[in-house]
């Protein structure tokens, strides 16, 4: 849907027109289950597999994983328990209360659990010949009230889970300690789990499902304002326009999505300040090692300890173009902030926060985001072609496309390479000007010869299919 007309409104205005629906309104879609149709067929057959099983489910917060995981527990026998900041015993007692309800047995009520190791104990004798499923959610929260639990729970899994009917799934939003503690080898879990899975945001094209009334156009810009996390994407209502969903959910300290970004870095970094300057600096337009250190004020090796740690969590990425003929030892190498809520938000969001506090989240909105609509649509749309390319293309290319990777021109958005080697670009038709695409296909030359499989693309107005794709004859 199109943003409202700024025509009237004075400037910098922030009036009641400007969360409006445009049609009577319809409650956001709730039991929509958009994206996650693989990883739940996944995980109900390890739930029907007959085998103990103990699975890790990891990955940011907002991403999905609580329902995904309750989408698991429905309609079977399980207990789901999602773990608080509280003492121990609390959540040893509340966990006990989510096997009475889940399990619905008498015997419950009148047993107290000395630990983890006794609850545990009791579910594998009471689950019998059934299987039971027991989902931990939010498991660093167990394990910051005791640090001996991922042991417990070792001790526990080789002396008695391995022969239970269980399927214990341990979930977290902490990428970082789920990675470290549970998942690495000197984790006393290493080697015990049956599976794991770090829980990615949806892809570009699947995005577009949670406005099925809005053009594609529309949608895209949408998806290259939010990104791919199903919790941000549900909190933009179909009802009103962009610009509205921005000011109820960004452009007031009241939105849901004002200071989640905050929040996800103290989920996951214990010294936020220096994390924030460094994003803000990519964000800016710095993309290498000594610029980013030079505009945040530290020094390069300081920059790249930092920026390692961003790499890890998948908030930042290093991108090394494909035409690099040494890549392992490159020097080419750019940074991205790879997510696209962060990005915007560390290029629209936090440099305008005292604007925002003080209620003129409008002229934010009419002075720098509207004006930047062009470029946050054209990164989008390279998102998609990269994302086709890597998926679809090989149908059309004669041949499997086993790299891919960004380009930075103004016509071609992206590159592959097949396993016969030959060169693929992939073409905007929305900025593709024939004198710009010829310097760039002549500049490609020396990489990959005149034998290039050339593929233009265009935004369609289809979202099941946004992306139109045809291969252009002749080299």
């Amino acid at each position: 849907m199109p943003p409202e007309s700024k025509g009237a409104r004075r400037k910098g205005a922030t009036s009641n027109a400007s969360i409006t629906p445009h049609r009577a309104a319809a409650p956001p879609r709730r039991d929509a289950f958009i994206g996650r149709e693989r990883e739940l067929d996944v995980l109900i057959e390890l739930a029907n597999s007959g085998n103990p099983e103990l699975f890790v489910l990891y990955g940011r917060r907002r991403v999905g994983k609580t329902e995904l995981l309750q989408r698991l527990c429905a309609d079977r026998r399980s207990v789901y328990f999602l773990a608080a900041q509280v003492r121990d015993r609390d959540n040893l007692r509340a966990f006990k209360d989510a096997m009475q309800e889940g399990m619905g047995d008498p015997l419950i009520e009148n047993v107290e659990f000395a630990d983890w190791s006794a609850a545990l104990g009791f579910a594998a004798e009471r689950a019998g010949d059934e299987r039971l499923v027991i989902v931990l959610d939010e498991f660093p929260y167990l394990c910051e009230g005791n640090k001996g639990l991922p042991s417990l729970l070792q001790k526990f899994w080789d002396t008695r889970g391995k022969h239970s009917n269980l399927m214990i799934v341990l979930c977290g939003s902490q990428v970082s300690f789920m990675e470290r503690e549970i998942l690495a080898e000197r984790s006393p879990l290493f080697g015990r789990r049956t599976g794991q899975r770090r829980l990615e945001p949806l892809r570009p094209s699947e995005t577009l499902t949670f406005f099925p009334s809005w053009s594609v156009a529309d949608a895209v810009l949408a998806y290259g304002i939010v990104g791919g996390m199903p919790a941000y994407l549900r909190r933009f209502q179909e009802d009103l326009s962009l610009e509205a969903n921005l000011m109820k959910e960004m452009l007031r300290p009241e939105g849901y999505l004002f200071d989640e970004v905050q929040f996800l870095l103290r989920n996951e970094l214990q010294n936020p300040a220096t994390y924030n300057s460094i994003l803000a600096a990519i964000a800016r337009g710095a993309d290498r090692v000594g610029d980013i250190a030079l505009s945040v004020g530290v020094d390069s090796p300081t920059a790249n300890k930092y920026l390692h740690v961003l790499r890890e969590l998948r908030v930042v990425s290093r991108e090394i173009p494909l035409t690099d003929p040494d890549p392992l030892r490159s020097r080419r190498g750019t940074y991205r902030i790879a997510d696209r809520f962060l990005a915007f938000h560390f290029r629209h969001i936090q440099p305008h926060v005292s604007l925002i506090e003080a209620g003129r989240g409008g002229r934010v909105f009419e002075e720098f985001i509207e004006p930047d609509f062009d470029f946050l649509r054209r990164e989008a749309r390279a998102d998609f072609v990269l994302e086709h390319l890597a998926r679809d293309a090989a149908g059309l290319v004669g041949d499997e496309i086993v790299e891919t990777g960004r380009h930075n021109g103004q016509a071609i958005r992206a590159l592959g390479r097949t396993v016969q080697g030959r060169g693929v670009v992939a073409i905007d038709e929305e900025e593709a000007d024939p004198t710009q695409l010829a310097q760039e296909l002549a500049a490609l030359t020396p990489v990959f010869g005149t034998d290039v499989v050339r593929l233009a693309y265009h935004l369609t107005g289809d979202s099941a299919k946004p992306l139109a794709c045809r291969l252009l004859e002749g080299v």
